[in-house]
């Protein structure tokens, strides 16, 4: 009868429901695998920062934002706020069930340096994700080996064309000397094609939060 008909549609969607929400949590404990990122969404945003906004666009013209294979490069000193820029865009597309993969370039190349590391595999594994991450560009060791690894693995999105967010203290300045050598710079040209640059500015949210802290223990 059509009672017990809307009963098991409404079951049926809370177990659909229920899939989907253990599906997002499976994604988020595979592609945020620093846990502290799991707080950087937008409902924490307090606001300091208008850049925000670009965030929250890039999450609303998405399915746009990868047929077209565009990426951010966000620019910035230290602690004013551009791991939290990526990683509310990283968890809100996530709770949309888009398998997404933040990290860093030290983490990866710790990995490929394992004894019998597959590397190809491996970076197959980064550019498979529909976005990829990639935190604190510029923290990693310069190794010849590094370099190679860090330019494959850009390139590699470029070619089959998958957006990439990138964030960095390194200045515009710092990444278009005359002076590199031609393993950055091929590295950074790379970039600078594939992703749209934020200059994120404004005071180090680090030093913010501890005045708060020490406001309230005084």
């Amino acid at each position: 009868c059509r009672c017990q008909q809307e009963i098991y549609d409404k079951e049926e969607a809370e177990r659909k429901h229920q899939e989907f929400l253990i599906q997002v949590s499976r994604l988020r404990t595979n592609g945020l695998q620093d846990k502290s990122l799991h707080d950087y969404n937008f409902s924490n945003d307090k606001g300091y920062n208008p850049e925000m906004q670009k965030a929250h666009e890039y999450v609303s013209h998405w399915e746009e934002m990868k047929a077209n294979s565009l990426g951010l490069l966000l620019w910035g000193d230290v602690g004013t706020g551009k791991s939290f820029f990526a990683g509310c865009i990283a968890n809100a597309l996530l709770d949309k069930g888009i398998p997404i993969l933040m990290t860093n370039f030290s983490r990866i190349l710790n990995e490929l340096t394992k004894p019998y590391a597959d590397k190809n595999e491996f970076i197959s594994h980064l550019v498979s994700y529909p976005l990829l991450i990639i935190d604190d560009l510029g923290i990693e060791r310069n190794s010849e080996f590094a370099l190679e690894m860090i330019y494959n693995t850009i390139d590699r999105r470029y070619c089959i064309k998958k957006p990439l967010i990138v964030t960095t203290n390194l200045s515009y300045q710092d990444m278009t000397r005359a002076d590199l050598d031609m393993d950055h710079q091929r590295i950074y040209s790379r970039l600078m094609e594939m992703c749209l640059p934020i200059i994120y500015q404004g005071q180090d949210q680090r030093l913010h939060e501890q005045d708060i802290k020490l406001e309230w223990l005084k």
